[in-house]
């Protein structure tokens, strides 16, 4: 393999892995985890030093992404208990608002008025290992590329 080809490999390997890398948030991210028994829904947050989102507004997205109701204000321990609403089936956004950059979105699936909690979809950030796993696949098809460049310049 020549040295045209090595840094091609190399230049494109880095980019690969720099593109499936998260992004760093602004200030301080947001992160959420829910537990939900009997109607009764348990949102505790915290920045991602683990400090809690203190007084963040909860509240409901409407289909168009605009603030919608309002469930209450995460409390000093960083958890905010609430009943939803009733909502028909299907999926409901929720936004934990701490202010511009301190954020944190939620998808709530609800099948006959309940929250199942195992398709729950976490906003912006959360494919840390889908990335990682992706890497080594990146790395094989460029080096496949080099390969069969390589081949045809013969």
């Amino acid at each position: 393999m020549d040295i045209r080809s090595r840094f091609a490999l190399i230049a494109t390997t880095a980019l690969g892995l720099a593109l499936t890398q998260p992004h760093p948030a602004e200030a301080h991210g947001v992160e959420s985890s829910l537990r939900y028994l009997d109607g009764q829904l348990e949102l505790t947050s915290s920045f991602s030093t683990g400090e809690p989102v203190k007084g963040a507004v909860v509240r409901l997205l409407q289909a168009d992404g605009t603030p919608g109701k309002e469930l209450g204000h995460i409390d000093a321990k960083g958890r905010l208990e609430v009943t939803l609403p009733e909502l028909g089936d299907g999926l409901v956004d929720l936004q934990v608002d701490g202010g511009p950059g301190h954020r944190d979105y939620l998808t709530l699936p609800l099948q006959q008025g309940r929250v199942n909690l195992d398709e729950v979809v976490m906003g912006p950030g959360s494919r840390t290992a889908l990335n990682w796993a992706v890497a080594p696949a990146l790395v094989g098809v460029v080096g496949l590329m080099v390969r069969v460049r390589s081949l045809r310049q013969r």
